[in-house]
């Protein structure tokens, strides 16, 4: 029998669709104490790009999501309390209302495990572009890598995600 306590926690969890370095478990523990594995999904009708740098990561270019029919991008739902999705918006740069966000925050449906019968509707961070596109660095690329090969992304994806170059 679930107490009080844990159906409102249960009612204060939000789904989060993680598709760069925050698909990297261990990043996502420190980042997010509180998150727990929902499933992978896909976000159909977008493609990964890399439209703005980041000093955290060595000034390479950190992950976006942009629509592009017939595209799709994988990564992992996560549920999240209040308190984690605090503690993201500080690392995705995110403030509501503020001008210069590094990122904004939505909403988008994915599909769970890719079943067109199992939509999920997910907040999501986009990233503000500064540019077109930006190489990312070796090891932002590991992290995102990492993080795919943990929750076994499809592996079509995943080579995909390998054969990103890097900057120089």
């Amino acid at each position: 029998m679930r107490t009080h306590a844990t159906l409102f926690q249960a009612v204060l969890m939000m789904l989060y669709f993680a598709y760069g370095s925050n698909m990297n478990w261990p990043q996502m523990q420190k980042r997010c104490p509180g998150a727990k594995f929902h499933c992978v999904a896909k976000l159909p009708n977008h493609r990964l790009a890399f439209p703005r740098t980041s000093v955290t990561w060595q000034g390479g270019g950190v992950a976006g999501v942009v629509a592009d029919s017939g595209h799709a991008v994988w990564g992992v739902v996560y549920e999240l309390t209040q308190a984690d999705l605090d503690s993201l918006d500080g690392y995705e740069g995110y403030k509501e209302g503020r001008a210069g966000n590094q990122y904004t925050r939505g909403t988008v449906t994915v599909l769970d495990r890719g079943r067109e019968k199992k939509p999920l509707e997910a907040l999501v961070y986009h990233a503000v572009p500064t540019g077109r596109h930006f190489a990312p660095g070796a090891r932002y690329k590991k992290t995102i890598v990492d993080g795919a090969k943990h929750w076994k992304l499809p592996e079509l994806y995943l080579e995909d995600l390998e054969k990103i170059e890097v900057a120089k």
